[in-house]
């Protein structure tokens, strides 16, 4: 079974654009509503460490999406995670045994880069910075650039599949 990812299914549909002010886990709601099935893997950075992004994916996605993200580097085990393990507590339980820098390829975090490559691609074949003026333009023209580029990479993106 192929894993979807919420990244590769945004970029898939078209990406999107937002302002300055807004954060990360404030357009995550609508960019999930640009995904039309059903995701198995959620892989981000620490911006959407917290609850809500947590809730908001396991209303979205049922309690078997697996969300990998980092802790903070202060994070630490509540009171009742023996009780009650979250993925969240594995994964500082994780880096506290076997340390930081083998936790991503441990946990599956690694395999984010394929996302921050894509955003390397489009800064050296599209620019660093939209040329448009208005807001409204700039977002026609991250539509078409995600577009060119998911076309590029269509072509010579290989296909990950698990087979065990």
């Amino acid at each position: 079974m192929t894993k979807v990812s919420a990244y590769n299914e945004v970029l898939r549909q078209r990406g999107d654009l937002t302002k300055d002010d807004v954060g990360d886990p404030t357009a995550l709601p609508e960019l999930l509503d640009k995904i039309d099935r059903q995701v198995d893997l959620f892989l981000a950075d620490g911006a959407y460490n917290g609850q809500p992004t947590s809730d908001l994916l396991t209303a979205r996605f049922g309690l078997t999406i697996e969300v990998t993200k980092p802790p903070p580097v202060n994070a630490a085990l509540s009171s009742h995670a023996a009780q009650h393990p979250t993925v969240r507590y594995t994964h500082i339980n994780e880096i506290a045994a076997h340390g930081r820098l083998v936790w991503p390829k441990a946990s599956g975090y690694n395999h984010r880069s394929r996302g921050e490559t894509l955003m390397g691609r489009w800064k050296a074949v599209i620019g660093p910075k939209l040329k448009a003026r208005s807001f409204k333009n700039q977002k026609t023209e991250a539509r078409i650039s995600v577009r060119v580029l998911n076309r590029m990479t269509g072509l010579g993106r290989p296909r990950f599949e698990r087979t065990a």
